[in-house]
């Protein structure tokens, strides 16, 4: 039992941490300290229930609506080249550019839906809480612990980005560093949307 609760924890510990959109947005918000933690929990939450929606044989019904795939890889190049255009956007325009957003902050709803965004319209979550982890999990002994250890990952993971985030905002937010980190964030949602264009994430 212990072995499938490590397995989760382990391997899908890295799955979930190199999903580069999740991790980027909720670090900028974290460091913005916009409503960080609602959005981490809605990370979780969501990880949460396609993992078990994966062991549970979602993933099998998922494989049998190709075009809906398609459609939703379109739609999620749009949006994350949306969000690195607005880091690129941050990038330059430097203290003055995190002025003008604290005066305008968003709302905990326009938060929230942000973050389910950028989680739902991303393949590549999909491709991995509903087909390559239930693929790892349907070798373990028990299932259930194994989905265990997978959410006990994802609360780990997405906690520490919320709280490092906020922790460490006081540095991170210095002009020079925070101009550096929307880059990195910008660079990775790019990098993200350009590889779901090409369609590569589904040839993994």
């Amino acid at each position: 039992m212990w072995e499938s609760y490590l397995t989760g924890l382990f391997v899908c510990g890295g799955i979930i941490m190199a999903i580069g959109a999740q991790n980027a947005y909720v670090l900028g918000l974290a460091i913005r300290r916009e409503h960080h933690w609602w959005s981490a929990g809605m990370c979780i939450s969501a990880d949460i229930v396609l993992l078990t929606a994966g062991m549970f044989g979602v993933s099998a019904v998922l494989l049998t609506m190709p075009s809906a795939m398609e459609a939703l890889r379109w739609v999620g190049v749009v949006f994350l080249s949306y969000l690195a255009a607005m880091a690129f956007i941050r990038t330059a325009t430097g203290r003055q550019g995190l002025k003008a957003a604290a005066e305008k902050s968003r709302s905990l709803v326009q938060v929230l839906l942000a973050t389910l965004a950028v989680t739902v319209l991303n393949p590549q979550v999909y491709l991995d809480t509903l087909l390559l982890i239930p693929a790892i999990g349907a070798q373990q002994s028990s299932a259930s612990t194994f989905v265990a250890g997978a959410a006990t990952a994802s609360v780990g993971w997405f906690s520490l980005l919320a709280w490092g985030g906020a922790r460490l905002s006081p540095w991170l937010s210095r002009p020079r560093v925070w101009r550096s980190i929307d880059g990195l964030i910008g660079a990775m949602m790019a990098a993200v949307a350009i590889q779901l264009a090409l369609g590569s994430a589904f040839l993994n």
